[in-house]
């Protein structure tokens, strides 16, 4: 059963959405500010944490900034309805994906539990470490090296970094990408793929070229150059 912080300060609708959540097998804990909610997600063992933009106080644009300081932990953000600004912020601050409010409680708990499975199994394809060029995966640890180094990646991140090195040196749509590493078709107008893929390419840096290892072909994808 897969543990779920809700951080919403509409505590009617907040609990309407938990009591659809534990029918439907998860378990929930709620938090209605975001400074609660903020203890509640370095303090607990969640799988996720769904995070509402509007809250009192602390915002949920800081609330977030200051759960990714200190942990991947996956995060949705509840966005308000046509507001593109909050969920390109939200996305580049690290949450992994947004539903707009008003939002059906079945939405929310499929791309829940998209959300969740991207984070515990890869995508389709052979097991085994992973080496483009300077970087290198281990998909069954989840774990990315650039250069020998590192990588801090959202789960979200480390699929799409994922998809496009298993294909390096091939253009890989947005729709396919959406599908493979979000666990979802691409939305008319959704630009997560985009932010994504811009934190994706500061975290990496350029090649020894200049050039960045991710490259936009216009109107088609993105391609991963091989090493």
């Amino acid at each position: 059963m897969a543990a779920v912080l809700l951080i919403d300060d509409d505590v009617e609708l907040a609990g309407m959405l938990a009591d659809y959540l534990r029918g439907d097998g998860f378990s929930v804990k709620l938090a209605h500010d975001g400074e609660s909610g903020v203890a509640a997600a370095l303090g607990g063992r969640f799988a996720i944490a769904v995070l509402d933009v509007m809250l009192p106080g602390l915002s949920g644009i800081e609330a977030l900034r200051r759960i990714r300081a200190a942990s991947q932990m996956p995060v949705l953000m509840l966005t308000a309805r046509g507001d593109d600004m909050d969920r390109i912020v939200g996305l580049e601050l690290g949450a992994d994906d947004y539903v707009p409010k008003p939002c059906l409680p079945r939405e929310l708990a499929a791309r829940l539990r998209a959300i969740l499975r991207r984070g515990s199994t890869a995508p389709a394809a052979p097991a085994g470490e992973l080496t483009v060029g300077p970087l290198r995966l281990n998909p069954a640890q989840r774990l990315a090296e650039w250069r020998g180094r590192g990588l801090e990646l959202t789960s979200t991140e480390f699929n799409l970094l994922e998809v496009l090195a298993r294909n390096a040196g091939r253009t890989v749509g947005k729709d396919e990408l959406s599908q493979q590493a979000l666990g979802r078709p691409l939305a008319r107008y959704d630009r997560s793929i985009d932010v994504h893929l811009s934190s994706i390419r500061q975290k990496l840096g350029p090649l020894d070229d200049g050039r960045s290892p991710i490259q936009t072909v216009f109107r088609q994808g993105y391609q991963m150059i091989p090493g």
